[in-house]
C-alpha cells in the first residue's frame, strides 16, 4: 500500500512539472505564491516603481513607440504588472500595455488593463521581465554515484529518491560545460538546460526592447556542491516533496542562460542604478516634517531589504537588450 501511495519513479523534471503546474499543482492553489513565500514584488512597492522606471528608460530608448509592452513572466497573481502600470507617469501609461504570463487562471481582482496569457505575446516592443520565474522551470537533478558517474536522480511523489541511468546526451554536455561535477559520491547538480531553452524562447519574443530575468543565481566559479533544490510552504523552507503541497525551486545558472548581448549584475547594483537606495533620511526632517520623516524612514527600510547583502540584493539580474542600448548603463 505504501508503495502504491508513493507512486511511480520518475525524474525530478517530470515530477516537479506535475507537482507545480498539474491540475492539482501548487501554482493552481487559490492563495497563489504570495501565500507561501515573499519575493521582491511582495517586499515593497518600491520594486514595482523601480521596474516602472526601467520601462520608462526602455520607452525612451525605443523613441516612445505608440504601443509599449510590459510582459510579466510567471506573473503569479499579477502583482508586479499591476504595480508597474500604476507607477508609470500618465504619458507613458497611456501607451503601455500590460501582459501577465501565467498558467494559473486569471484572478478576479486583476487590473482590467492587464491581458492574461499562458504564453508571452510575440513581437514585443518594450520590456519583458521575469521575476523569480526561471527557478520554477523544472529541471533534472544529477548525483554522482559510488563509481564517480553522474546519474539522474529519480523521485516518487512522497519525495523518496534513488539513482537512475547515467546522464547522457545534451544533458551530459550541459553538465560538462556549465556544472562539471567532481567524482566524489553524493555531489549533485541541477541540469539547467530547460531553463536555457525557456529563457531563449522568452527572449525571442522581444522584437525591440529589453529582456530581464531576476532570480536566485550562482556563477560557474561557485556552483554549490550538493545543488540547491528545496521546497517552501507557508513562508518556511521545507523538504522538496513533489506532491503539490509546496513550492519546488532551485537556484538558476543565469550565466548559462545568457545570450551574447547579455550582462549579469546583482539586484543591489540594478536597483541602485534605478534610484533605489537604503540610506536613512536626515534627522533634521524629523523635526521639520515628522510625517515625511516616518514615510522616508519606512521607504529606506524597504529599500535596504531589497538591496541587502546576503538577501534580496544578491539576486542575479540577467539583462539582455534587443535593438537598443542597455538602459541600466550609466
Amino acid at each position: 500500500m505504501a508503495e502504491e501511495t508513493a507512486g511511480e519513479w520518475c525524474g525530478w523534471r517530470a515530477a516537479a512539472q506535475e507537482a507545480l503546474y498539474g491540475p492539482q499543482g501548487f501554482y493552481r492553489r487559490p492563495e497563489g505564491p504570495a501565500g507561501h513565500f515573499r519575493t521582491s514584488v511582495h517586499a515593497s512597492p518600491l520594486y514595482a516603481a523601480a521596474v516602472a522606471r526601467l520601462l520608462c528608460r526602455v520607452d525612451e530608448a525605443l523613441g516612445r513607440p505608440a504601443s509599449l509592452a510590459f510582459v510579466d513572466m510567471g506573473a503569479g497573481r499579477g502583482e508586479l504588472v499591476t504595480g508597474v502600470l500604476r507607477a508609470l507617469p500618465p504619458e507613458v501609461a497611456a501607451r503601455a500595455r500590460g501582459y501577465a504570463v501565467e498558467l494559473a487562471d486569471r484572478p478576479v481582482d486583476v487590473d482590467p488593463r492587464v491581458e492574461w496569457l499562458a504564453e508571452p505575446p510575440g513581437g514585443v516592443t518594450g520590456l519583458l521581465f521575469a521575476n523569480e520565474w526561471l527557478d520554477n522551470v523544472p529541471v533534472e537533478v544529477a548525483e554522482v554515484d559510488g563509481a564517480g558517474v553522474p546519474r539522474l536522480v529519480l523521485v516518487r511523489r512522497d519525495g523518496t529518491e534513488r539513482l537512475g541511468e547515467p546522464v547522457a546526451g545534451a544533458e551530459a554536455e550541459w553538465l560538462s560545460r556549465w556544472w562539471p561535477l567532481p567524482p566524489e559520491p553524493g555531489t549533485r547538480a541541477e541540469i539547467g538546460l530547460p531553463r536555457d531553452t525557456a529563457w531563449a524562447a522568452a527572449r525571442a519574443t522581444v522584437e525591440r526592447g529589453l529582456a530581464v530575468a531576476v532570480d536566485y543565481a550562482h556563477p560557474a566559479a561557485a556552483r554549490p556542491p550538493f545543488g540547491t533544490l528545496t521546497g517552501f510552504r507557508s513562508g518556511r523552507e521545507t523538504a522538496p516533496v513533489p506532491d503539490g503541497s509546496c513550492d519546488l525551486t532551485a537556484h538558476v545558472a543565469l550565466d548559462a542562460c545568457a545570450g551574447p548581448a547579455a550582462r549579469l549584475l546583482t539586484q543591489r547594483a540594478a536597483l541602485h542604478a534605478l534610484g533605489v537606495a537604503g540610506g536613512r533620511p536626515p534627522l533634521s526632517l524629523a523635526s521639520t516634517d515628522p510625517t515625511a520623516y516616518v514615510r522616508a524612514l519606512a521607504g529606506a527600510s524597504e529599500a535596504a531589504e531589497l538591496t541587502a547583502r546576503g538577501g534580496l540584493g544578491d539576486f542575479g539580474w540577467l539583462v539582455e537588450p534587443v535593438g537598443i542600448a542597455d538602459p541600466l548603463l550609466p
